[in-house]
């Protein structure tokens, strides 16, 4: 199901909500796919600022006060980045094919053995005229896709005058309607889980559907756990006539961003039982799409449309790269927190990237930051972390929360409010307080109110520094969330040399310590199973034993499916693998130990 028309055998997934902001500007005229969050609509209206004064592009600003300023920002943008993609991409082509070139450096960066490449060989030793060589790019050259991603439970509620708007102007659906309503040809990620209302708005968009040529103009990726995600979310956007173009597995544990951990099922297994099951997955979809569209007297494809799997989280080697993409028989492999350290690419400031670039295994740790109360990913020192701990320090712990894009939380308040919040922390604060609380208990609890962080700032305030954008706000602290991948590279490095790294042309890792990919996803399910236990207490009761046993027998199956795959494989981890077995065992025997202590109550 490989896509004819993808360049390279990775792509650039979202990372924060500002670090790849205008990524796809930066890398979509050399055939690269990224990804945009639509999360902040405040930071893109600056960005298309910034921007239309770089590109000379006339700018008019939407104002908070437009009722549907959210959707209309987004749209704007991304047709102002649409535009400059395009711009680059003619220039590119109107280059010579010389060293230093941006039209060099595009087929530099190619994967070896790339059809495009050779191509490009004989067009040079056939000597072809400047005119002919210049219609040959344009047949033969493509831009990346400018992909976008939401977050499904970002999904507030708004309001105008003090009256709530109805729910397509809710956060997520607002920015679907920015994407629909735009000038682009790409796909929308849709992340953290299934949002049945904002799936069921898409309806309302042309865009989604096929023409009459089969062609979807917008296209839609979902990010899935597990198969059984991809069939419960698929079949409910097929049943309304809607393609999943592409089903993007990541890891729970060993990715950037929230963490969305499973039940301890690993990665291998999910990918090995999506890859036997695909087939059947693509003819239920199929048909249940066929039928939908039927009965909204719509054209319909006779064939299956195209539908890529791919895969993202943790992968940090060539042979990793290669392996996933040979066994599992995908079309992509995410690559993001490596990028973080390539200027080109991402927004990371000055003394961010120092810190990324000198971090270890314990400076990368899961977090429990994020409002949204899901495990966030957090490197140590970094300078939100410093600024929030400094208002702790004089007893004003909290956030201004000028954004208000996580204010989810309506324990105290009618409307809702951010649980990184000045507002938030400070009630919260005072109903602890009249607990009565031992010390000990006390400062547990009330460490747990303040480690909430405003992240939808500290997410995006890079981009803004990075490009010398005035912040607008009194908070400057940048928050960051790299995966546990980051500790194994540690220099900052060009775009190209990071290609040449995916591709085996250079090894950036110079530590020989670096756990396999999947040794390393079972090392962090682990220590989050250590962590579930300490949570519990010490006689568990039915149900909690229950969640244990349950995560500690997924564990070991995984375990037992890479102790047989290892086993069976001839060409792929040679020289690890005798080692790679060997901390399976170990792991068992550990996870094994933990579950002997398990009382029942």
């Amino acid at each position: 199901m490989f896509d004819k028309n993808r360049l390279h055998s990775f792509h650039i997934p979202v990372m924060g909500i500002g670090y790849t902001i205008d990524t796809p500007i930066k890398v979509a005229h050399l055939g690269i796919s990224s990804t945009i969050s639509l999360v902040d609509d405040i930071l893109i209206e600056r960005m298309r600022a910034y921007y239309s004064g770089k590109y000379n592009f006339e700018y008019q600003t939407i104002p908070s006060s437009d009722k549907d300023h959210r959707a209309k920002r987004i749209t704007a943008y991304l047709n102002l980045v649409n535009e400059i993609v395009k711009a680059k991409f003619e220039n590119l082509k109107s280059l010579k094919y010389e060293k230093g070139s941006e039209l060099r450096k595009y087929f530099d960066i190619l994967p070896n053995g790339s059809p495009l490449k050779k191509k490009l060989f004989n067009v040079i030793n056939n000597d072809l005229e400047k005119e002919e060589f210049r219609e040959w790019l344009d047949k033969n050259l493509i831009t990346g896709s400018v992909d976008v991603n939401i977050m499904t439970k970002l999904d507030r509620e708004t309001y105008y005058n003090d009256e709530k708007l109805p729910v397509e102007f809710n956060d997520a659906h607002a920015a679907l309607r920015g994407y629909a309503n735009s000038d682009l040809e790409s796909s929308i990620v849709f992340s953290a889980g299934m949002n049945p209302r904002l799936y069921g708005y898409m309806e309302n968009f042309n865009d989604f559907y096929p023409d009459e040529t089969g062609r979807i103009k917008k296209k839609i990726i979902l990010k899935i756990s597990d198969y059984r995600s991809a069939l419960i979310q698929g079949k409910f956007l097929a049943k309304k006539g809607l393609w999943i173009s592409e089903y993007r597995v990541e890891s729970g544990l060993n990715c950037g961003g929230h963490a969305f951990a499973t039940d301890g099922n690993l990665i291998g297994p999910i990918l090995d039982v999506l890859k036997k099951n695909r087939e059947e997955l693509l003819q239920t979809m199929h048909k249940l799409f066929i039928q939908a569209l039927k009965d909204k007297n719509r054209y319909y494809p006779e064939e299956c449309p195209e539908v890529l799997f791919t895969v993202q989280g943790g992968v940090g080697t060539a042979e990793e790269h290669n392996f996933l993409l040979g066994y599992y028989k995908l079309d992509s492999i995410g690559w993001g927190t490596p990028f973080l350290l390539v200027p080109e690419v991402t927004n990371v400031e000055v003394e961010t990237l120092k810190l990324l670039a000198g971090a270890e295994e314990v400076d990368l740790y899961l977090s429990n930051i994020s409002p949204l109360g899901i495990p966030f990913n957090s490197l140590r020192n970094n300078t939100m972390d410093i600024d929030k701990n400094g208002l702790i320090e004089i007893g004003n712990p909290g956030s201004n929360c000028t954004k208000k894009f996580g204010s989810l939380n309506s324990e105290f308040t009618e409307r809702p409010i951010c649980t990184g919040s000045r507002q938030y922390q400070y009630l919260k604060i005072k109903e602890l307080n009249a607990k009565d609380l031992p010390e000990k208990e006390y400062k547990k609890e009330y460490e747990k109110i303040v480690e909430k962080a405003c992240i939808c700032v500290g997410l995006g305030t890079s981009a803004l520094m990075v490009n010398n954008i005035q912040n607008g706000t009194d908070e400057k602290g940048v928050s960051i969330c790299p995966g546990p991948n980051m500790a194994y590279f540690s220099e900052v490095v060009s775009l190209k040399k990071m290609i040449d790294h995916i591709y085996a042309r250079l090894d950036l890792i110079k530590r020989k310590d670096r756990p396999n990919i999947f040794i390393k996803e079972i090392g962090l399910y682990v220590d989050y199973f250590k962590k579930m236990i300490e949570t519990f207490p010490a006689n568990l009761s039915e149900m909690q034993n229950k969640q244990l046993q349950s995560f500690r027998k997924n564990i070991n199956e995984g375990i037992n499916y890479y102790k047989d795959l290892f086993s069976e494989l001839k060409s792929d981890f040679v020289e690890i693998k005798e080692k790679m077995i060997s901390e399976l065992e170990e792991f068992e025997r550990e996870i094994n130990e933990l579950s002997l202590n398990f009382v029942i109550a």
